[in-house]
């Protein structure tokens, strides 16, 4: 069996983190560098690549970045296959690519619709189809699914969103089911509210001291009574990853201080002398909840 920590080792593997310039993705791409992977990511445009090859080079991470739409599947065929002549065949892919339109259904167009279920669940598919013949040439492999909160519950201007991650919650499934017998495992994250840069201004006191009402009602819903922090995605991340979840198949994960679990209790109640500020020595991420 050797030393228990080898089994959460990535060494000599090419992990591809979809939408990897910045965010999340960016995060998850530092943690499987640090448990020995190469890196490999996409973005839609090359000056997001650019920008995320500059994060990279400032960590010491020699990552192979490129353009790439993953919502068009010659796009990925070509792509993955430029990876494997340069990098190596892929052993793990996180499908983080995602975005949102907060907008009302009976307001969204079916243009904006299309545009959502397409990068967040259409995205995945086309991705996971690119690497799964090698995968099963290779008899292992990993696809790591970004699901929401949203894949358990609705909430208003988030339809298409929240239909596109229910959906993804599935394919998490169908993967496990159908490429189970390869020894490939298919599984996901679901972050909660995480505190970043970006979200920074959903938890800002009011002039007169007081709590943001978001902020207090996010509190109010978590048992933990804070926001997460990107580091608390990370281990997941790597674990999901690595030999150590080989029978853990076709779950999804979320780290959400326990809010999924928890009816919640009235915002007024909260103990606020207790918060500090997590706005500052934060990364640059964003969320999409």
């Amino acid at each position: 069996m050797g030393n228990i920590l080898d089994q959460f080792s990535l060494k000599g593997k090419v992990a591809w983190i979809t939408g990897a310039s910045y965010g999340l993705g960016l995060a998850y791409a530092v943690a499987y560098h640090e448990a020995g992977a190469k890196i490999v990511f996409n973005d839609i445009k090359q000056e997001l690549v650019d920008r995320g090859m500059e994060e990279y080079k400032k960590r010491g991470i020699d990552a192979y970045g490129a353009v790439c739409d993953v919502t068009k599947e010659e796009d990925v065929k070509a792509f993955v296959a430029d990876v494997k002549a340069k990098v190596g065949s892929i052993d793990i892919l996180v499908n983080n690519a995602g975005i949102i339109k907060r907008i009302p259904m009976h307001e969204m167009s079916v243009n904006d619709w299309n545009a959502v279920i397409n990068v967040d669940l259409t995205g995945p598919f086309i991705c996971s189809k690119a690497v799964l013949p090698d995968m099963i040439e290779k008899g292992s492999g990993k696809i790591i699914n970004a699901c929401s909160m949203m894949s358990e519950f609705g909430r208003e201007t988030v339809s298409a969103y929240a239909a596109a991650k229910g959906g993804l919650k599935m394919l998490t499934r169908n993967i496990c089911s159908e490429y189970g017998q390869y020894n490939i495992q298919c599984n996901a994250i679901g972050p909660g509210y995480i505190a970043t840069p970006q979200t920074a201004p959903l938890r800002t006191k009011g002039e007169d001291g007081s709590m943001n009402p978001f902020d207090r009602f996010i509190r109010s819903k978590t048992p933990a009574q804070r926001w997460g922090r990107t580091e608390d995605l990370m281990g997941l991340a790597v674990f999901l990853a690595s030999p150590a979840s080989d029978f853990i198949n076709g779950q999804v994960v979320y780290i959400d201080g326990g809010i999924s679990a928890y009816i919640g209790q009235d915002p007024g109640n909260l103990d606020v002398s207790k918060f500090k500020d997590e706005v500052e020595d934060q990364p640059d991420v964003i969320v999409k909840d």
